[in-house]
């Protein structure tokens, strides 16, 4: 398999293809805004919100690696990239959407890209290497999403899956 047709798969096996691990597709389903602001009693854990904020930030930064465009700035550092706007309904709908739409663009960049394109350094790291931390990185925040849900009691018992 090349590497192109690996990372394609894997990319979507993260967002919305049942592979190993349910993708965030799954783990968002059904969450609106008061179970995305949940976090555990006294626990030092990022929200639902949070992390949905998080993931989308790094996709959008590779996005503009790939558009040509400068880095989006670390505002402080990583914590940094956990912050939300907004409380309500509209506003977590907003940031979920935001999450699925540059993980369909980037999606649809790589799908334009050859093999040698997804070699170039953007620019310390081949775009191969940014596209696969990413993967993983979804799968990591998606199984912190799914504990939280499980947490709160609004993750099923059961699952069927592949």
């Amino acid at each position: 398999m090349e590497i192109k047709a690996m990372l394609l798969e894997y990319w979507q096996s993260a967002a919305t293809t049942e592979g190993w691990y349910p993708p965030y597709a799954d783990a968002l389903s059904g969450v609106d805004a008061a179970m995305a602001n949940w976090r555990p009693e006294g626990a030092a854990s990022n929200t639902i919100w949070e992390t949905v904020v998080h993931v989308t930030y790094f996709k959008e930064r590779l996005l503009r690696r790939l558009d040509g465009e400068a880095d989006l700035p670390l505002p402080g550092g990583n914590d940094d990239t956990f912050v939300v706007s907004g409380v309500g309904e509209p506003e977590w709908q907003t940031a979920a959407e935001r999450l699925f739409r540059s993980h369909q663009d980037l999606y649809d960049r790589l799908q334009r890209l050859d093999e040698s394109q997804l070699e170039q350094m953007q620019p310390e790291q081949s775009i191969a290497k940014q596209v696969m931390d990413l993967i993983v990185h979804d799968a990591y925040h998606t199984g912190q999403i799914i504990l939280i849900r499980k947490l709160k009691g609004h993750w099923p018992e059961r699952r069927s899956f592949l």
